[in-house]
């Protein structure tokens, strides 16, 4: 959600005392929201799971991959589906905003039994030339010569976007793209049986931008307000330029893009 310029104009100014017991208001409604976050993570862990009987085969740095093979020895797996096509110049900037801080994530993932891979419908080739330009180095696999993106919803054919509408996060919406983002997790029992267990997409992946989470606790929130879309001002990080704020004055309408040169953020909304 965005923060609106007069959210921060109307803040109050106000002794200590006052601060202090706002503050513990917000704190009841934090501990609430903390309590019901555990809960809902309850429940997908409890969500019934569905057997992954189709083989998948992608393509990796140094071959072929089964879909088990991206589990790498655990139990638990988690995709993440990144939006990159096939014959794009580059990968979606807010994808790459969350890719950012993948590395970090799956060193203390691995502790836990549970392995992070990244995979995208661009053939290999275009993957490792945009993983080096980012410095990433994530397991990152190209299902082109498969139908892994299809199935779990984020890569629509051209018969599917001529539609108007497509498949995705458990509904009908217009897409600005053959190719959107979202999350998928898998399970592998002791018989190397594989169960597909959880999906999100668009907002569910909030979540997982750490850079939000800290925004989310500044007075000006994600300061998104006037912008075309909320992840307007997101840009890879190596074009940021000279690190001063980029939109500053809030752009009314995002500049024109053909998907393949910079997918829209829209469905992160």
């Amino acid at each position: 959600m965005a923060t609106t310029m007069n959210e921060i104009s109307n803040a109050k100014t106000v002794p200590h005392a006052e601060w202090l017991a706002a503050r513990r208001d917000l704190l009841a409604k934090e501990k609430e929201f903390t309590r019901l976050r555990d809960e809902l993570s309850r429940r997908r862990r409890e969500l019934p799971r569905e057997k992954v009987n189709k083989q998948y085969v992608f393509d990796g740095p140094k071959g072929k991959l089964t879909l088990a093979d991206l589990f790498d020895g655990r139990s638990q797996l988690v995709v993440y589906h990144f939006m990159f096509g096939p014959g794009w110049k580059e990968g979606c900037p807010s994808c790459s905003f969350l890719a950012d801080g993948f590395d970090s994530a799956r060193v203390h993932m691995a502790q836990r039994d549970a392995t992070l891979a990244v995979v995208s419908r661009a053939t290999l080739p275009e993957i490792e030339a945009f993983e080096k330009r980012m410095g990433w180095e994530f397991p990152w696999v190209s299902s082109f010569a498969n139908d892994f993106n299809f199935d779990y919803r984020v890569s629509f054919s051209k018969e599917e976007m001529a539609q108007g509408k497509v498949d995705y996060n458990y509904g009908m919406t217009e897409s600005p793209s053959e190719e959107l983002p979202g999350a998928s997790v898998f399970y592998k029992d002791a018989d190397g049986e594989i169960f597909h267990t959880y999906s999100t997409y668009a907002r569910g992946l909030d979540i997982l931008l750490t850079a939000y989470n800290f925004l989310d606790l500044t007075p000006k929130g994600r300061d998104e307000y006037g912008l075309a879309f909320p992840m307007a001002w997101v840009r890879h990080h190596d074009r940021y330029g000279d690190g001063r704020i980029i939109d500053a004055g809030k752009i009314s309408a995002a500049p024109a893009r053909s998907p393949r040169e910079s997918p829209s953020s829209k469905t992160m909304v």
